[in-house]
């Protein structure tokens, strides 16, 4: 990496740009400037890279003079409204909202799975949804062998992916009922109304299987969000997918129930040994000891981790995975890295 760029962090102040700013000084992307945008409410603040202090600058149309780089995670509506003017300054844009991620012009990338389809930028490359990110991963070397016919997939996805706000909320409501003495009461276990500010429940010790809004199939956005853009970034229409989202009272890390059917039989020794093979990947994957990925394992780790890898006994060529991932490295900041990386 030769040359140096010139970087803007369009949400530096959020949870992804906080590890937008730590993965860069990680794995020494060649930085020559770097600058800080952020909405109104952060203006005055300053932030630290690589030992230096720089101000945060409000975003504005005119954010991006001299820029060649932006990693943007600031919204769908801030990256609608602003990217295309840091693009018309020269910048390439790697965007994690989903602002533009099913446009056809628009490459929707993976490194580990479709890197040749950056080639295909006109300005913007789209960071894929974490949770998507996190099962392609684990499922395309088994796709290139196998061929996938259909995806099941229940996701148990950490407070975290909905924003630094939301892990506030949930340290706030276990912390207000940690000093109750009467556990075995039966409201032991509820929040006061105020405590609920940011979910639409209690999220300390529940889970609510809604994330984002409903649309009119009776999915959510984040789940139709999983099945256009596995199809898209494994570039293969053909295959079927339902996904079902959960938010878990987590704070880092999502999990994943993935159930594959492929044309090829493939067994679930035969999984195991392609995927110990794959980029990015980490199998954990002994029952007898006791061993399989969980969130608090695989929080702070760039790579996806797989296990409870077992033939699905009730069809012909039929697997069961669980996949697990820090949702904001390889799920949101890592993967926008990896991607500049390549640019790069």
């Amino acid at each position: 990496m030769g040359k140096q760029w010139n970087v803007a962090i369009m949400g530096a102040t959020g949870a992804v740009g906080d590890k937008f700013i730590k993965i860069l000084e990680e794995r020494n992307f060649p930085v020559k400037e770097i600058r800080f945008l952020a909405s109104e409410r952060s203006k005055g603040k300053k932030l630290a890279f690589r030992g230096k202090k720089y101000p945060v600058e409000v975003l504005t149309h005119d954010s991006f003079k001299g820029v060649e780089l932006v990693l943007a995670s600031a919204g769908a509506s801030r990256s609608l409204e602003f990217l295309p003017s840091a693009v018309k300054a020269g910048a390439v844009c790697v965007d994690n909202s989903s602002a533009f991620r099913m446009e056809k012009d628009v490459p929707l990338v993976v490194p580990e799975v479709n890197p040749q389809d950056i080639k295909k930028h006109k300005g913007i490359i789209a960071n894929p949804n974490c949770s998507t990110i996190q099962m392609v991963v684990a499922l395309y070397p088994i796709h290139k062998v196998a061929k996938i016919k259909r995806i099941v997939v229940s996701t148990y996805q950490s407070v975290s992916g909905a924003g630094g706000k939301k892990i506030i909320e949930i340290f706030n409501q276990v912390s207000s009922l940690a000093p109750d003495k009467s556990a075995y009461d039966v409201g032991r276990h509820s929040v006061k109304k105020d405590k609920i500010k940011e979910f639409p429940y209690q999220i300390a010790f529940n889970l609510i299987p809604q994330i984002d809004v409903f649309l009119e199939n009776g999915y959510t956005k984040e789940e139709m969000k999983m099945v256009n853009e596995t199809r898209k970034i494994m570039g293969d229409n053909s295959i079927a997918v339902t996904a079902t989202a959960i938010r878990v009272p987590v704070f880092y890390a999502h999990s994943e129930s993935v159930n594959i059917e492929t044309e090829k039989k493939i067994t679930a020794d035969e999984a195991r040994d392609v995927l110990k093979g794959a980029q990015g990947l980490i199998v954990v994957d002994d029952p007898k000891k006791g061993l399989y990925p969980m969130p608090l394992d695989a929080e702070g780790k760039d790579e996806v981790f797989v296990g409870r890898i077992r033939e699905d006994e009730s069809i012909k060529n039929g697997l069961n995975l669980w996949v697990v991932s820090d949702n904001l490295r390889k799920g949101a900041a890592l993967n926008a890295i990896q991607i500049a990386e390549l640019l790069a």
